[in-house]
């Protein structure tokens, strides 16, 4: 069976000394994983090291940075590369998140360098995707999100689109306090698998993990994560909350 992941996307939000507290209320509920679940947390780049050293004797639970620079290493003040994160034993990192991609104009071409620091560093991508509102009303949510993954993911090899998560995030339901239904959610999740199996083959395309990313909170995940092709996750607001997170950790689905 395929991951199931509850990501924590953290933002730019909290202190360290709040990054902590929250980690050690979630650690102190002693929450069971299965072996194919796991607990990621998307902190700030600043508290790495601290997080990971946090959770390190706690089972399938890792620490993703937010994002990664397009470029291997160089005059980019301000930047942090692939190698870094790597250096630093981070095994995630989050690739075109529609912030990013929205604040920073971060075009597929660029997520393409991204994808390719990230492998090259040993670092597991979760590469999001999503459409905006005006795109799905106009009903070409499909199109829009197909044309993100061949443009961004599709010169990889079967064995490294096989070390990607991905995410799908309806731009219109993050921060918003509108969520997909659950039949939503698993419609595009079921046709990002099926793009991915025109691809690479359905073998592929079924031990790919695919997570929802759009207000998702411990009132809708269990629903939402119950769907065939939902396997998890990335979360924001609600990951800021132990109580909130915790229950939605406990909501993925049984692995065995």
């Amino acid at each position: 069976m395929r991951k199931q992941i509850a990501a924590a996307n953290w933002k730019m939000n909290l202190t360290l000394e709040e990054g902590l507290k929250l980690i050690n209320e979630i650690l102190e509920a002693k929450i069971f994983m299965e072996t194919k679940q796991e607990a990621v947390f998307a902190v700030p780049f600043p508290y790495l090291i601290g997080i990971e050293n946090a959770i390190a004797k706690t089972p399938n639970f890792y620490v993703a940075a937010q994002n990664c620079a397009s470029e291997k290493q160089g005059a980019y003040t301000g930047e942090t590369s692939a190698q870094m994160i790597n250096s630093i034993n981070i095994p995630y990192v989050i690739i075109g998140h529609s912030e990013r991609r929205e604040y920073y104009h971060e075009t597929n071409k660029i997520l393409v360098k991204k994808i390719n620091l990230a492998l090259a560093n040993n670092l597991m991508p979760i590469f999001c995707c999503g459409e905006s509102f005006e795109i799905r009303q106009s009903d070409n949510q499909n199109g829009y999100v197909q044309k993100q993954l061949a443009e961004s993911l599709f010169h990889l090899s079967a064995e490294e689109i096989s070390k990607t998560v991905i995410a799908y995030e309806p731009i219109w339901a993050i921060g918003t306090g509108l969520t997909a239904s659950s039949q939503q959610a698993q419609e595009m999740h079921a046709h990002i698998r099926k793009v991915l199996a025109n691809k690479y083959g359905s073998v592929t395309a079924e031990n790919i993990s695919i997570l929802y990313g759009g207000s998702v909170k411990a009132a809708n995940a269990v629903d939402i994560f119950s769907q065939p092709d939902v396997d998890g996750g990335l979360v924001g607001g609600a990951s800021l909350n132990a109580n909130e997170f915790i229950t939605i950790i406990k909501s993925l689905k049984k692995t065995q």
